[in-house]
């Protein structure tokens, strides 16, 4: 590993199989409590997969999932993991006004805290929903109290993305006058574009020798990787879903070999906390104000 580069950061956003936005045309909102829940037990593999390797990471969790089974915050936190919040509805942010907004996420945040028994420094947006419509969010986050947010995915994609956002660590000036720190989730830059490489989806889709490459290269920038996934990722049993093509394809492409590649992966990388990779001595600055216009050309690095 580059010097420098203490450790990389291990993330998985909790939530259960029947939230997620691919399979929201059939799974309606309403319907939540009905369906059988899976994340406990895919959680719990997890975790035993973290054990035997020795390896913390940071669980951003659902409000709505810490409501209904705490034991499962509680099993994280007393594992040494940090907590971090995932909101509370899985919304996409922008299809929300910033008064809901900030109404679930003080609830999901006081849970969590209430839970863990310890302070929740972090946040991220249901499938990446801070964008160029919904940039207000953070300087809720700020007032609520978050010293960090990973929300923020520079490239394209239809549902997320400001493709011109930093693809580094970086502290965020608020247009209120706040500061919090931004970790992206890691792309690889490849002429004028960021490809993402940071695990979800694009872990599952892309063979393990594209991600091992992937962290190498951003490594040897000087800078950690953001890893990410979901409980559900790891779970080939659970219940298949009637929807359209690109949404299976999207939802259960390879999840019967996901946690044997993660594991191949947790034994060949340093990983650790989002907040302890956050932890380096000097970031880079940006304001906020600048997401809302292009770059120039070549600085989205």
């Amino acid at each position: 590993m580059t010097a420098g580069i203490r450790r990389n950061a291990l993330s998985f956003d909790v939530e259960d199989y029947f939230q997620v936005a691919a399979l929201a045309s059939a799974v309606d909102r309403g319907s939540w409590d009905a369906q059988p829940s899976r994340v406990g037990a895919n959680t719990a593999r997890l975790l035993d997969l973290l054990a035997e390797r020795k390896v913390r990471a940071t669980f951003f969790v659902l409000g709505w999932i810490a409501e209904r089974h705490p034991a499962i915050v509680r099993r994280i936190a007393a594992a040494g993991h940090e907590i971090a919040c995932h909101g509370y509805s899985h919304e996409l942010i922008y299809r929300q006004t910033p008064e809901a907004f900030r109404e679930e996420t003080r609830r999901s945040k006081g849970i969590l805290e209430q839970q863990a028994q310890a302070r929740v420094r972090g946040y991220r947006a249901a499938t990446w929903s801070i964008t160029r419509q919904s940039l207000w969010a953070l300087d809720i986050l700020g007032e609520l109290g978050f010293d960090y947010d990973s929300s923020i995915f520079p490239t394209h994609h239809d549902l997320y993305g400001i493709p011109e956002a930093p693809r580094v660590p970086h502290r965020l000036t608020l247009q209120g006058g706040g500061m919090l720190l931004e970790f992206p989730p890691s792309t690889v830059r490849l002429g004028p574009l960021n490809l993402p490489v940071a695990g979800g989806g694009y872990f599952r889709l892309l063979p393990l020798a594209v991600t091992r490459w992937a962290i190498r290269r951003v490594n040897g920038e000087g800078l950690p990787f953001l890893f990410y996934l979901h409980p559900w990722e790891i779970d080939p049993d659970q219940p298949r879903m009637k929807v359209g093509l690109k949404s299976r394809l999207r939802h259960y492409t390879n999840i019967d070999s996901c946690e044997r590649k993660l594991a191949a992966l947790l034994d060949e990388f340093p990983m650790g906390t989002v907040w302890d990779a956050l932890q380096a001595p000097q970031l880079p600055s940006r304001p906020v104000s600048a997401y809302l216009r292009p770059a120039a050309a070549g600085s989205a690095g």
